[in-house]
């Protein structure tokens, strides 16, 4: 990082008066959002003509949504349900773009080149060392260029090791705002996402190193692997299962091929107990998005084994991980970073699961074509293995028509002769 800036303890007001009127601000992302101080720079909205924000995946709702226009915009690369009621609001914007290129896209003189990065960060110590604890990927690149860096100091927020390490000095202004890290609770596993995961399973042998996203079927999968050996972990996050089969010896980062002996992440989510057990982990490693989510970093990965989900899957195996219900609801994130990674990474292999149906059994997620309108976020020439809670099919090397039968032979019974039907 820089190291030329004055590290200023100060007043949120103080931090609030250095940010330009039309400044284009990058909030952290995930667990690592700074709420406190998007709350306090909400409350001077009266101070400000013009703000824009830009934001990757949000845990919790920020305050500045409520007043879009008024006069904040707010463009998000990947929204949550937390911004659903927003979407179309005209001061939001959804911008396409993979995780490995948030830094690419907010560095300067790039098309969203920030001009204020705000953050936690952790306690500093004597020395003024500190960390950026549970959220790295995206802005730990963006932090040593950025005309201007405030630092919100959580002492709720752990220090954890890795490219995250900081020092005072890194920041323009940091203000103490303490308040509970936003937590993502694991997910409750039914019966769809068990069959899931027992289908997944034997797609991940000893010595594979892990990447996974959010929801019940990666939970579903992770709770089946605790008798598996030399497992590694390497990707966008790590959360509460990954704490069970590191403490069970399952994952051991032994024969990754990279960062060994560590797991390595971009982002902590879970809850309060998990960031309580990273503090301070020689275990863990938190890195920047570009080699978590990058082709470099994950060509060095043996093994590799990239669990996505999807919205829909067309019959010649490309995807739409970002529209639905006719309008745009996320952005593809980390899914063709990993797709792509795996694909060229020694032994790997991209894993796309998903119910197959969706709208309580009325739609099929396996579908002819994709939704009119729908990006195509995973192209067909990626598709691996796909698994719904029928069985898995391998798509990799497959003519189009062989992959429409095999896809076929695993969507829900009730939609296979629509799907069938010329």
């Amino acid at each position: 990082m820089n190291r030329q800036r004055s590290g200023k303890n100060t007043t949120v007001d103080e931090a609030i008066d250095a940010i330009s009127d039309g400044s284009r601000i990058y909030v952290a992302q995930g667990s690592g959002c700074p709420y406190g101080l998007l709350t306090a720079i909400d409350q001077r909205r009266g101070s400000f003509r013009n703000l824009e924000f830009v934001s990757a995946f949000l845990l919790e709702r920020p305050a500045p949504i409520d007043h879009l226009g008024d006069p904040f915009r707010w463009l998000s690369l990947q929204p949550t349900g937390v911004m659903r009621d927003v979407l179309d609001h005209e001061a939001f914007g959804i911008v396409p773009g993979r995780y490995s290129d948030l830094d690419g896209i907010c560095e300067p003189n790039a098309p969203l080149a920030a001009d204020v990065i705000i953050c936690q960060v952790s306690p500093p110590d004597s020395s003024g060392t500190c960390s950026l604890g549970t959220g790295v990927g995206g802005h730990v690149s963006l932090i040593g260029d950025a005309p201007l860096v405030i630092g919100q100091v959580n002492n709720l927020m752990p220090f954890v090791h890795g490219e995250g390490e900081c020092h005072i000095e890194d920041f323009d202004f940091l203000v103490t705002i303490d308040e509970p890290l936003a937590e993502l609770q694991p997910a409750t596993i039914d019966p769809i996402s068990s069959a899931i995961a027992e289908h997944i399973s034997p797609f991940i042998p000893d010595g594979s190193t892990l990447q996974f996203g959010i929801g019940a079927v990666p939970d579903a999968v992770l709770s089946t692997l605790q008798g598996r050996k030399n497992l590694g972990l390497h990707g966008g996050m790590i959360n509460n299962a990954c704490v069970d089969l590191i403490k069970c010896g399952a994952v051991d980062n032994l024969h990754k091929g990279c960062d060994e002996g560590v797991s390595v992440a971009a982002e902590i989510m879970g809850t309060r107990e998990l960031y309580d057990w990273v503090d301070h982990n020689p275990l863990i490693r938190m890195a920047r998005g570009s080699h978590t989510h990058g082709i470099p970093g994950m060509a060095s990965v043996r093994n590799f084994v990239a669990l996505q989900s999807t919205v829909e899957m067309a019959l010649d195996g490309s995807a739409n991980s970002e529209f639905a219900s006719g309008r745009f609801i996320s952005g593809p994130g980390g899914a063709p970073d990993f797709a792509f990674g795996a694909s060229i990474a020694t032994g790997g292999r991209s894993i796309i699961a998903m119910p197959s149906t969706a709208a309580k059994g009325t739609a099929s997620r396996i579908v002819r074509r994709l939704t009119e309108g729908a990006p195509t976020t995973l192209p067909s020439y990626v598709a691996d293995v796909v698994v719904t809670e029928f069985g898995a099919v391998e798509l990799r090397g497959r003519t189009l028509s062989e992959r429409a039968e095999l896809l076929v032979s695993i969507a829900h019974p009730d939609h296979q002769d629509l799907l069938c039907s010329p």
